[in-house]
């Protein structure tokens, strides 16, 4: 957190796409890079950001910009990111099952292992999951066809699958993400299906849940649905 010192905010067409300007100035990342943003509208919706700030500046209250930056200077890491992603595959939320309670494993067969027939159709490969406490090893197959599909996405895409892999556990669901195939409310769910099947015991409905779970699950929903919005602007030339 900063002291605002700043009056103006805007935008400037430029070569790359839209620079974003603090009194005249354009914004530069961390690692010096300036702040452009490829559309008008992502530009238009960055620039509210800044302009909607009090007296100090918060960037948890700047998704979009945060998203931006994150692609700017995280761009030259792009292998090194990969593989942290590729590494979720074997061990991703959505392929580790349990046995009981009855109930819950049943809600996970139909969630998660929806989106494990997802990944099939889409990849054209089975995955494989399981019951047990073992670690799972994909087919090198699947580790390539997925290894090629995020080598072809562009910055931001990539940019929005590495931020969800990590925030869900899950590369599978961020994958879904990507192609526009799972909505933010879906995402949760299956991220947190089985905090949400203990809070149907502890009837959290009526009672809430802990403040700091609460917390917990109110930032995954806001940063999911800024990482929507920020691919809804970044695509609308």
């Amino acid at each position: 957190m900063m002291k605002r010192f700043y009056k103006l905010v805007s935008s400037r067409k430029t070569s790359d796409g839209y620079a974003i300007e603090l009194d005249g100035k354009v914004i530069t990342t961390s690692l010096g890079q300036e702040m452009v943003a490829p559309t008008k509208s992502l530009g238009e919706a960055i620039v509210l950001e800044w302009a909607n700030q009090g007296e100090k500046v918060k960037p948890e209250n700047m998704p979009l910009t945060q998203i931006l930056t994150t692609a700017i200077d995280k761009i030259r890491d792009r292998e090194k990111i990969t593989e942290s992603c590729m590494r979720y595959l074997d061990t991703d939320l959505v392929c580790y099952w349990t046995k009981e309670p009855e109930e819950l494993a049943k809600h996970q067969k139909e969630v998660w292992g929806g989106w494990v027939k997802w990944f099939e159709k889409h990849f054209e490969i089975p995955l494989y999951t399981t019951k047990n406490i073992d670690a799972i090893k994909q087919d090198e197959e699947a580790h390539k066809r997925v290894w090629n599909y995020i080598e072809s996405l562009d910055d931001y895409y990539f940019t929005v699958l590495h931020i969800l892999t990590s925030l869900s556990g899950s590369l599978i669901l961020a994958l879904a993400f990507s192609e526009g195939d799972i909505e933010p409310q879906e995402i949760f769910e299956a991220s947190y299906l089985e905090e949400l099947y203990r809070g149907t015991i502890y009837n959290e409905e009526l009672h809430g849940a802990a403040p700091n779970e609460e917390a917990e699950r109110e930032a995954f929903k806001r940063d999911v649905e800024a990482a929507k919005k920020f691919l809804d602007l970044a695509n609308d030339y």
